[in-house]
């Protein structure tokens, strides 16, 4: 992408789409543009808040196409908020020590690479920030449910663990340093119930740890399976299970 106006790149830079000879440029006119820096700052801090989201994946020529679709947009002014307030915005969350609320703090960092394409695949800003936010309101609030149970394992040379909130009826699965599967396969998740397997989601086949809102209500559930599939997944698992966990109670 090239744009005569750096101050359109704002978007672009904090969530890492720029080229490199574009980062470079960007980063000249940065270090001289009070506007853009701030408009940087509060790009960069939505884009924290829109990390607690799933993986989409999408075309190849996504990027190239919302960029050119943005490139003659310039983005409203920020306020004048002072960076050092923006800077030290952050609370800590300060409350019982529960592994539940350690396991949200983990998840979140998992999911540093999911903002950009979710940023890339909406086309109305404000209702995909809208779906981003309940589902990280929904994943998040599994893992602090007064009622969470969790059940660990070794799991593909890394470990599992099933997070599930009975009050809520959903459940995360949370993955840590998991092997990627192999090229143009990925692992998805399964709910065991009454004899029968029913999808509960694809995980993301680039991430080796990671955090997933399990697809589907718990209830019936015995327990989960993790199975290696073809891309876009399955109707039915098509592989022995590479974990089997189940249901905590």
């Amino acid at each position: 992408m090239t744009t005569a106006d750096p101050h359109g790149l704002t978007g672009a830079y904090a969530l890492h789409a720029l080229h490199d000879d574009e980062r470079a440029a960007f980063e000249r006119h940065l270090a001289a543009c009070d506007t853009c820096e701030r408009e940087v700052a509060e790009f960069t801090a939505t884009a924290g808040r829109l990390a607690l989201a799933s993986t989409v994946h999408t075309r190849p020529d996504m990027r190239e196409r919302v960029l050119r679709r943005v490139a003659s947009v310039r983005q409203v002014p920020p306020g004048a908020v002072p960076l050092e307030r923006m800077r030290g915005g952050v609370r800590r969350v300060r409350g019982p020590a529960r592994w539940a609320l350690a396991a949200s703090v983990a998840a979140a960092a998992a999911f540093g690479g999911t903002a950009v394409w979710q940023y890339e695949r909406a086309q109305d800003a404000h209702s995909q920030a809208a779906r981003v936010q309940r589902h990280a309101e929904d994943l998040a609030g599994v893992l602090a449910a007064p009622d969470a149970r969790s059940r660990s394992a070794r799991v593909a040379g890394g470990a599992g663990t099933l997070v599930v909130s009975a009050s809520r009826d959903r459940a995360v699965f949370v993955a840590s340093e998991m092997a990627r599967p192999p090229r143009g396969r990925v692992y998805q998740l399964w709910f065991a119930d009454g004899g029968k397997m029913r999808s509960a989601g694809l995980m993301d086949p680039a991430r080796g740890s990671q955090a997933v809102l399990m697809q589907g209500a718990v209830d019936g559930a015995s327990g989960v399976g993790i199975t290696v599939e073809p891309e876009g997944g399955s109707k039915q698992p098509t592989s022995t299970p590479v974990a089997l966990l189940g249901v905590p109670t």
